[in-house]
């Protein structure tokens, strides 16, 4: 079983590190709510997220005037909002979804892998 469980981890891994180089909107915008989650700068936003300057101040108008994030004038932080925290949840109820069918996927079509 545990062998089992590695090559699973060593699969996952490998569909996390191939699809670093293209994400979607929606990843992004999961990724940016996720990093302002209780609340973060722009700056830390935009590391924690993986953006350049100009992506994030794009992103974050956006969400902001979509209500999935607030900006916290006082602290100078941005926050993900209660509609923000919905759709985070939803998203990575999905991701779960889908990674779990694409794994069964693989493993069903690579008997050899085990």
């Amino acid at each position: 079983m545990s062998s089992l469980f590695f090559a699973v981890q060593i699969y996952f891994l490998t569909l996390l590190i191939n699809n670093m180089g293209n994400r979607s909107r929606t990843e992004i915008v999961g990724s940016i709510l996720d990093a302002a989650n209780g609340g973060e700068t722009r700056t830390k936003i935009m590391y924690k997220a993986f953006l350049s300057y100009n992506q994030v101040k794009e992103y974050l108008s956006f969400l902001t005037e979509n209500n999935l994030i607030e900006y916290l004038d006082g602290t100078k932080t941005f926050k993900t909002t209660e509609k923000g925290l919905t759709y985070l949840r939803m998203y990575n109820e999905m991701a779960k979804l889908l990674q779990t069918t694409i794994i069964l996927q693989e493993l069903a079509t690579n008997q050899e892998l085990f």
